[in-house]
Formats: C-alpha cells, structure tokens, sequence
C-alpha cells in the first residue's frame, strides 16, 4: 500500500494535533473495533473557526486525514467548514489506498460532529444544519 508524500508528510508532521482548553465544540467519531478513532476541537468567534486541534488514535491514513482537514477549514466559517467532503480531503492529500478512503470519510465526520456540538452547547438544534452524522461504513466489520 503506497501513501502520498502529503500523506507521509501529514502523518510524519501533523498539524493541529493536541487537546484544546476550552473549546467551542468537540466532537468524537470512530470506533475501537476498527482502529479508528478521531476527536475534534473547534473554537469558533462570530461565526468563524479561529482554532481547531484533533487527537487521533489509529493508523497513519487517520492522522494525516485529520491533519489535513483541520488545515483546510481553519479560519472558515462553519457554513464553509461543513461543505468540507472526504473527496477534498483525499484530493488535498494526493489520494488514498482504496482501504484508506474510510479514514478520510471520519474526518469529514468529526469535523460535523464538532460543529454539532457546538450548536448544542448554544441551545440549538444541530440536525437540520448539520444533518444526520452516520457511522463509519467500516466501523461494522
């Protein structure tokens, strides 16, 4: 299995990696039976993702994914943040094995749940902004 030098270089050196103080929002996906767990922190003013930070526990394609994609939606606002795909982040990546492309699909998905939180913490309903966050399709295996 061949990662990009993107992949290698995320997973080598992420960005963003650590627990945040205080955040606006956090969200988990994941699961432990498929080795993937990914936890995001958010920090929002006026509308705006002005910090993000992530913890993840898996293999190199999860960290880098979760590197990657906290890259990208730094200083977005949530509007934005949220038309964040697993596609974009796999392109940004240069791609990913076809055994990987789950790892991207949990980004996507702890950057949502975040955001949903958030929301939540404001006393607002998330679902009909951020709408329903499945599990991982790999998770059940």
């Amino acid at each position: 299995m061949a990662y990009s030098a993107k992949v290698m270089d995320h997973f080598s050196n992420p960005r963003n990696v650590g627990e945040m103080k205080d955040p606006s929002g956090v969200g988990e996906v994941g699961n432990p039976k498929c080795g993937d767990i990914m936890r995001m922190y958010i920090k929002v003013e006026h509308n705006i993702i002005t910090d993000i930070s992530f913890m993840t526990f898996g293999c190199g394609a999860a960290i880098a994914t979760s590197s990657m994609a906290t890259e990208m939606i730094k200083g977005k606002s949530i509007d934005e943040a949220l038309k964040l795909t697993n596609k974009a982040v796999m392109e940004a990546l240069d791609g990913l094995p076809p055994v990987k492309v789950h790892c991207s699909v949990l980004a996507e998905q702890a950057i949502k749940s975040a955001v949903a939180d958030y929301y939540r913490r404001q006393g607002i309903d998330p679902t009909p902004i951020v709408g329903d966050i499945p599990e991982c399709e790999a998770c059940h295996v």
